[in-house]
């Protein structure tokens, strides 16, 4: 799979949490910062829209979210 389809799974794989909870990026913003990350809007905005964004974000937004589980496939 190229780079850029890499980078289109793991954006969606994060916006499809966010929907599934109603959760814009200004609520996801606090969130993280109840559990120490400081990421304002706009960057969460700007990494997620580009698909370039560390594991450990990822991580750090799982946790936010409260997932126990995710599913990477259909």
């Amino acid at each position: 799979m190229p780079e850029e389809e890499w980078s289109q799974k793991a954006k969606s794989i994060i916006k499809v949490e966010l929907a599934k909870k109603n959760i814009g990026y200004e609520a996801l913003s606090e969130m993280l910062k109840n559990i120490g990350v400081q990421e304002n809007k706009m960057n969460i905005a700007n990494k997620l829209n580009r698909g370039k964004f560390s594991f450990i974000l990822a991580l750090q937004i799982f946790k936010a979210l409260g997932l126990k589980n995710l599913r990477l496939e259909d």
